[in-house]
């Protein structure tokens, strides 16, 4: 009885200081240096396909990660998007993004945030949002969406516009299943 009263009383100190121990790994980050990390690898991935830096632009997104671009057929997964981009990083000249406002939101296990942000592109104001992951410390991009804004009073021009590619894209679409 004694060697068992030992043996518990043994494990219930080597528990707790596997715990503390653990405590110790486990770092608190407040929410507003979450946030500032976050956006500095948002700002990073921008200015990697500014400057055209391929591996440094997918060095910041996950291995499944997805670019979802703003024509209708742009629905890349990471595989997808890197045999897309390669030409374009490969002439000096991929795209620049710069954000001029940006939300975050951090989920509870803070291993998931997601945002939107306003960009000035070549494209003039757009729309980027997306999910990041932290994966090592870092926090990559897991899925973007980047769209073109549209002043409401200009809608049904574009819509004109866009008309025969939608309803071309559409009957591609039906005839895909």
């Amino acid at each position: 009885m004694r060697i068992i009263t030992l043996l518990l009383i043994s494990l219930f100190f080597m528990s707790c200081k596997t715990e503390i121990l653990e405590t110790k790994k486990t770092q608190v980050i407040s929410t507003e240096e979450m946030e500032k990390n976050i956006n500095i690898s948002l700002d990073l991935w921008h200015k990697a396909a500014a400057e055209a830096n391929f591996d440094n632009y997918f060095n910041l997104m996950t291995k499944d990660g997805a670019f979802i671009g703003t024509d209708a057929s742009e629905n890349w997964q990471n595989e997808a998007f890197r045999t897309f981009s390669k030409p374009y990083f490969d002439k000096g000249k991929a795209w620049s993004f710069t954000a001029v406002e940006r939300n975050i939101y951090v989920y509870e296990n803070q291993k998931l945030a997601w945002f939107d942000e306003l960009l000035n592109t070549q494209m003039k104001l757009c729309r980027g949002s997306g999910i990041l992951k932290l994966e090592d410390n870092q926090w990559k991009v897991a899925h973007y969406v980047l769209s073109i804004t549209i002043p409401n009073d200009n809608v049904s021009e574009v819509v004109k516009l866009k008309s025969d590619f939608d309803n071309l894209y559409s009957e591609k679409l039906k005839t895909k299943d």
